[in-house]
């Protein structure tokens, strides 16, 4: 049995940068990756070789925010590993049916200023929109970038700038009692209250249904910081795709003297007297670990499925209920459509230059029409009768990714896992065929066509991913590519539920890392820092702590005199 201090159940961003954050501090670190390659669901291949070679597509995740609200990319130092991002300006664009558009740019002044054109009230009010969003933000990074039950660490992570701001969203009774009511009520609420026009209201509600929740969902008015994050810290892809990160982290494990194995199925947990002591993957062969095992795949899999129950009712009886029962799926997944294009699509009646194409596209035609798209899916419904979708032409603002001249197109389509009526049918019984996917796919491109009427004849080669293939690929539970939904109630010290929210689980020696833990999905690493600080402070409580009080007292001196 080959042994190392920690081994790590999956080789995806987060174990990777968990990883990484372990081997500086001098343990012994084993990936072990059921695919042929690193990456979980940030990798980028060339999925259609034979139709289109030398495209390069990203099959999950494309556009990078959350990243930049952590300290992982300086601390790691993964720009001297090849990392370089590149960020978007503009930031997103959505043609409306009566021929307006909205159109955002990196500065909130330029965006209020193309919103004026046709709607000078949502201009100003735009404007202030943003800056609230901006401002809670900038109050619950401390939180995202700390273990969720440590109020110490979240209190570090304040310096002078995040205080005001906190200071200033709460103020007085009634101006905090008005910040409770806003992020407890829905995105579609606080949208409507803000606009008039349906160009602008759409696209938010769009951007704010990225967290896998319908826009009138009461406490998914959080949501709404997904747009304000593109104005600031900006949204941003790194060159080659989202693979290119993976490579630069990848790179540092390496350099720290980290093993990563690939086509390693894990199967079984080793658990003896309560603490896990190692892995077995399919081939029976066993790694021990001396110190820890960290999964990054999600609870519910890895207590259900890769541990022995006897072993989990010895440390906590009603565990395998509370993760089997309170963990839910709201049955919205991803159907993906990747495509190579002679030319990039072109919104004729709209304006169109190409550099509006440099963001993310959104085709959402009103709040509603983006209502459904979630909704619809949640009782098993395929809303393709009028498909809203969100979309990257990834090569405009990276050419590289294409053969000269060429493009590729990412289409992410919300669909359920499982299909109504069809359960037992089609791959795993979720009812979706190749037939059937193909043909929802047609109707998706149809749509967008009518917006981009060049897109037809500008088809080389497509690949369009079903939400039961996505599932077997990435190896999550119904179709969930964020683990567990992002509503409130499997959030912060709830997620994936309040005992194993601080990365930590009852066997000893075994933690949790991965989108399925605090703050959640997304590309940030931030689950996997947070982990290797719990899993450090478990190991070395007194020189932890130190080290973290040194880093908060460097932070308040540079705090101090910016201010």
């Amino acid at each position: 049995m080959q042994a190392y201090d920690v081994i790590i159940i999956g080789a995806g961003h987060n174990a990777l940068v968990c990883a990484a954050y372990l081997l500086k501090a001098g343990y012994s670190v084993l990936l072990l990756e059921k695919n042929s390659i690193p990456g979980g669901a940030a990798t980028t291949q060339e999925i259609m070789p034979e139709n289109a070679p030398g495209f390069k597509f990203n099959p999950c995740a494309i556009d990078h925010i959350f990243i930049h609200l952590g300290p992982i990319v300086r601390e790691l130092e993964l720009y001297k590993y090849g990392l370089e991002y590149l960020f978007c300006d503009p930031i997103a664009f959505c043609p409306h049916p009566n021929g307006k558009y909205f159109l955002a740019h990196r500065s909130v002044e330029q965006t209020c200023a193309e919103i004026e054109r046709f709607s000078p009230r949502d201009a100003k009010r735009y404007a202030e929109y943003i800056d609230f969003w901006q401002r809670v933000t900038q109050m619950i990074t401390p939180i995202f970038n700390a273990p969720p039950k440590s109020i110490v660490d979240m209190a570090g992570n304040y310096n002078a700038t995040k205080v005001k701001d906190m200071l200033s969203l709460m103020g007085s009774p009634d101006q905090t009692l008005n910040l409770m009511r806003s992020l407890f009520t829905s995105a579609k609420d606080v949208i409507e209250e803000y606009f008039d026009a349906e160009f602008l209201k759409a696209p938010l509600a769009r951007m704010a249904g990225e967290l896998s929740t319908a826009p009138s969902q009461k406490t998914s008015a959080i949501g709404s910081i997904m747009m304000a994050m593109r104005h600031n810290p900006g949204v941003s892809r790194p060159k080659g795709g989202t693979g290119a990160l993976i490579q630069s982290l990848v790179a540092a494990v390496k350099n720290l003297g980290g093993d990563i194995l690939t086509d390693q199925h894990v199967e079984k947990v080793l658990v003896d007297e309560g603490r896990a002591v190692g892995v077995r993957g399919a081939n029976n062969q066993e790694f021990r670990a001396n110190r820890g095992v960290i999964s990054s795949i999600d609870a519910k899999r890895l207590f259900l499925q890769l541990i022995d129950k006897s072993d989990i009712d010895a440390v906590d009886p009603e565990l395998c209920s509370a993760l089997s029962r309170r963990i839910v799926h709201n049955n919205e997944s991803i159907l993906k459509i990747d495509c190579a294009l002679a030319e990039p699509p072109r919104f004729s009646a709209h304006n169109h230059t190409d550099d509006y194409l440099v963001g993310s596209v959104l085709i959402a035609d009103s709040v509603n029409h983006v209502e459904i798209a979630h909704t619809d899916c949640t009782v098993g419904k395929i809303p393709d009768a009028d498909p809203s979708m969100y979309l990257v032409v990834p090569t405009v603002l990276d050419p590289s990714m294409a053969p000269e001249g060429k493009h590729t197109l990412w289409i992410e389509f919300f669909a359920p896992y499982q299909i109504a009526g069809a359960e037992g049918t089609g791959l795993d019984g979720t009812g979706w065929t190749d037939e059937l996917k193909h043909k929802v796919a047609d109707r998706v491109l149809d749509k967008l066509a009518d917006y981009a009427p060049n897109l037809k004849n500008a088809m080389i080669a497509r690949h369009v991913e079903s939400p039961a293939e996505l599932t077997k690929r990435l190896g999550v539970l119904e179709g969930n590519y964020y683990h567990l939904d992002m509503t409130f109630d499997q959030m912060m010290f709830f997620r994936p539920i309040p005992e194993l929210a601080n990365y930590k689980t009852p066997i000893e020696g075994l933690f949790l890392t991965g989108a399925g833990t605090h703050p959640g999905g997304a590309i940030s690493g931030i689950p996997g820092r947070n982990c290797a600080r719990v899993f450090l402070h478990t190991q070395q409580p007194i020189r932890q702590t130190l080290t973290d009080a040194t880093e908060v007292l460097k932070s308040r001196f540079k705090s101090f005199f910016k201010s």
